[in-house]
């Protein structure tokens, strides 16, 4: 989900791209991204209804989060927040509340098996203080009373902040770990993600809460976080697991954005929804 569309917009000097920072290390708006909602179909609303499943009748598939008691969903959320809530589209409050009982409808209607809830946003943690739904890992970027900093900027072609603090160690955690994650993709687990962020670092403390039903250290971060396998033609017959797995993205500023992908992990599907709503 767009809610501005950064890649297009005219004061991109990197037009049709998004990049993790001003290095321009890595390319986040490939081929492979599709935006199910744009511009003014980006609000509360929408989000609500994407995750509780309840749409108008004629609702297209594209606009539905199709998942069941057998998926992993990850939401992740960045933008403008303060205690117990963010901005959309500068007009409208999604709430701590809001967000709280749409996962008790999910869970009532058996759309999920475990939901990764990551938010980067100033006074972030609060915005989970409501959760009470069983299988729900929740981390924010800073307490209640703190900001959530960006990391740096592109002065030179942009003039904007580029990526938030919280948003960078992650990506830091995930793409310095790849090669590590290739040789076995449960090599490290949301505990090993936890001890990656430094409170020197961000300039906040990071928080979390756990509803699941395992211990966070045999959690493995690929259960929803999508990799990309070495796929090796064979004639033996395997097993194919049915799990699933979806992403949810939802992000309220212009800067470095990441994004929803499609892909495929050790068999299982992880289908992705981005949501970018930026303020200037």
């Amino acid at each position: 989900m767009l809610a501005e569309d950064i890649p297009c917009n005219e004061r991109n000097y990197y037009k049709g791209q998004v990049f993790n920072n001003a290095r321009k290390n890595l390319e986040l708006y490939g081929d492979d991204v599709e935006v199910d909602y744009r511009g003014k179909e980006v609000t509360v609303e929408n989000f609500l209804r994407v995750l509780s499943g309840k749409h108008p009748p004629g609702t297209p598939a594209s606009k539905r989060l199709d998942t069941d008691q057998s998926s992993n969903i990850f939401i992740y959320i960045t933008g403008h927040g303060g205690d117990e809530f963010i901005k959309l589209q500068d007009m409208e409050i999604l709430s701590s509340m809001d967000i709280a009982d749409a996962f008790e409808q999910m869970h009532a209607r058996k759309r999920y098996k475990e939901i990764l809830f990551a938010v980067d946003t100033c006074q972030a943690n609060t915005l989970f203080s409501q959760f009470r739904s069983p299988g729900i890992m929740a981390i924010g970027s800073a307490e209640k009373g703190e900001n959530s900093y960006s990391h740096h900027g592109d002065r030179k072609f942009l003039g904007v902040t580029v990526i938030d603090r919280f948003t960078y160690y992650t990506l830091e955690f995930l793409e310095s770990n790849k090669e590590k994650l290739k040789q076995d993709i449960r090599s490290l687990s949301l505990k090993d993600l936890l001890l990656y962020y430094n409170p020197a670092k961000l300039r906040s403390h990071v928080g979390w809460n756990s509803t699941l039903s395992r211990p966070i250290d045999q959690v493995p971060v690929t259960d929803f976080f999508g990799s990309f396998l070495e796929v090796i033609p064979g004639t033996v017959p395997v097993k194919l697991p049915s799990n699933r797995k979806s992403t949810i993205e939802l992000t309220d500023e212009p800067k470095g954005a990441t994004s929803g992908r499609s892909m495929h992990q050790d068999s299982n599907i992880l289908e992705s929804l981005y949501v970018h709503n930026p303020v200037f």
